[in-house]
């Protein structure tokens, strides 16, 4: 599903020559992934859900390091609530369930992430404390402190952001086998519905 073409989008300078690429290469590879992935996860959700694919529209000069699709239930926009995310950066593709700093409510938020067991539920996850960097742990190699940490930082700095879900490198062969992809999505999704939905209804 995703190869070299899709990594070799973020070599290309200048906005407008990366942002073609990522239209030709990559958003279509989102629209298929949402066809695949997105009855099922609405069914289990329980409430309508909507395709949010990342349109950079804010950039002016400096091309995006990164590009992503989103799976919200809000028609207008993502960014104020839980998302669900696929995305990549040149060497990685993550799938995460995304709390970024743009949500109003985020003390609040962390405090419910903070009664979750982490290591018996998602020890094979990676957390991320920030979604404009490639940063990212894994669960069963990281410390319950440090997760901590991310909570509270993810509550109490305006800028942080929390994040959980996978990472792979470009070069992992799961990559590159559609039906395997799309599966790890729907395995990865799946585990995080429960708590997806348990903070938007």
């Amino acid at each position: 599903m995703f190869t070299t073409k899709q990594f070799d989008v973020f070599k290309q300078d200048g906005l407008e020559s990366r942002m073609t690429g990522i239209r030709s290469h990559i958003q279509p590879l989102f629209h298929r992934i949402y066809d695949e992935v997105g009855p099922q996860l609405e069914a289990d959700v329980g409430v309508p859900l909507y395709l949010h694919v990342a349109k950079h529209a804010r950039r002016t000069v400096n091309p995006p390091k990164d590009t992503w699709m989103a799976i919200c239930h809000d028609k207008r926009g993502y960014k104020k609530h839980p998302h669900l995310q696929v995305g990549l950066f040149d060497d990685r593709v993550f799938v995460w369930l995304a709390f970024i700093y743009e949500m109003p409510n985020k003390q609040a938020i962390a405090k419910r992430l903070e009664t979750l067991d982490f290591k018996s539920e998602f020890a094979d996850f990676h957390v991320a404390g920030d979604h404009m960097k490639k940063d990212a742990f894994l669960i069963e190699e990281t410390s319950e402190a440090s997760i901590t940490t991310l909570l509270e930082r993810f509550g109490n700095v305006k800028k942080a952001d929390f994040l959980i879900g996978r990472q792979l490198q470009a070069d992992a062969s799961i990559l590159q086998n559609e039906s395997a992809f799309l599966a790890l999505v729907e395995d990865t999704f799946g585990r995080l519905t429960p708590l997806y939905r348990d903070l938007i209804l």
